[in-house]
């Protein structure tokens, strides 16, 4: 087991990252939003290097849950 609050606040905001991107992929799999979210929730993360993981993570999700 991990204690999260000894993470780094980079480290944190990518695992907050990550969440969100795997939630977003979750909700266009079961048609409660459009894939629209994508860029949506892309276009709002402001650091270069942050939008960047995200969209990694995203394509990591679609992946695993067969997401075109």
């Amino acid at each position: 087991m991990h204690n999260l609050t000894l993470l780094s606040q980079v480290e944190k905001n990518r695992i907050e990252l990550d969440k969100q991107a795997a939630y977003a992929v979750w909700q266009v799999k079961n048609a409660k939003r459009g894939p629209d979210v994508f860029v949506e929730q892309s276009n709002n993360i402001a650091d270069d290097d942050d939008r960047d993981f995200f969209e990694r993570a995203v394509t990591k999700y679609k992946t695993q849950m067969g997401v075109a």
